[in-house]
Order: structure tokens, then sequence, then C-alpha cells
């Protein structure tokens, strides 16, 4: 895990332009999104937990001090618009962690929120997720052949 991580962690939610769609749990599209994501982690952000819903995605993400977080997420929400013709709503939403906030609190309400949007019955059931443990840097959910 690299030291950069003991930054911080932010609660981000970046939200396709079309709401009401599913067009970022499409084959195609879930397939770039999970890469480019991947791709970033460990160099330009650290993901804790990132779901994929059909119309936005929530992830706990820390940055590196160096990187601008705007620039970072902008740059990775280009690089799949350019791929998969996705259009995104303009910024996103960050929320920074504070001490007396609970990770736990956080990364439940992001995997219930299929649960609570009735497209499965348990957060388990819910394919669209990445995870990892941000201590150890060991996965504790990743999806088959995303490694």
């Amino acid at each position: 895990m690299p030291p950069w991580v003991n930054y911080g962690i932010f609660f981000i939610t970046i939200n396709a332009l079309h709401r009401g769609t599913d067009v970022l749990i499409q084959d195609k599209a879930q397939e770039v999104i999970r890469s480019a994501a991947l791709h970033y982690h460990g160099q330009r952000w650290w993901i804790h937990l990132w779901l994929a819903m059909p119309d936005h995605i929530h992830a706990l993400l820390s940055f590196p001090q160096e990187e601008s977080m705007a620039k970072v997420v902008g740059d990775w929400k280009r690089f799949v618009a350019c791929r998969t013709g996705i259009e995104w709503q303009k910024g996103f939403f960050d929320h920074r962690l504070r001490k007396e906030e609970s990770f736990e609190e956080k990364a439940h309400y992001i995997r219930m929120n299929p649960v609570r949007k009735e497209l499965v019955e348990k957060p388990e059931d819910w394919p669209h997720v990445l995870a990892f443990d941000g201590r150890t840097g060991t996965p504790y959910r990743l999806e088959p052949g995303c490694r």
C-alpha cells in the first residue's frame, strides 16, 4: 500500500449525465470502467471500495497528495468516455471522511445501494464491486477476472 493512502479517504460519487439509465453496468462499459479503475489503483488513487450502479458510481478513495483529486477523476472520466461514449455530469461529489465518521458506516451505505434500489436482495449479489481493505492492500472482495 502506498504511504499516501494515509492522507485521507474520500467518499466520491460520479454521475452519468443521463440518470435513470443502465449505461454504467452494460457489459462493454463495465469492462472499461473496471479496467480503468484498476489501472489507476495504487498509482493515481487507492480503491478502498468501488461500486458501480446503473447510472452512478460510489467509491471510497484515497489520492496522492501531489495529485489534484479533480484532475485524477476528470482524467479517468475522459478516458472512459473516449472508449465507451458515456457522457458524465460535470464534476463529481466528494466528502472527506472525518475522524468521527466510520469507514464501515460509509462502506455499508455504498454496499447497500443496490439493495435499496431493489436490484439485488443481498449486497454480496451485486457484481459491480471492487474493494481493498486499505490496511494491508489485500483484496477482501474482487470479482473474478479483475486481477
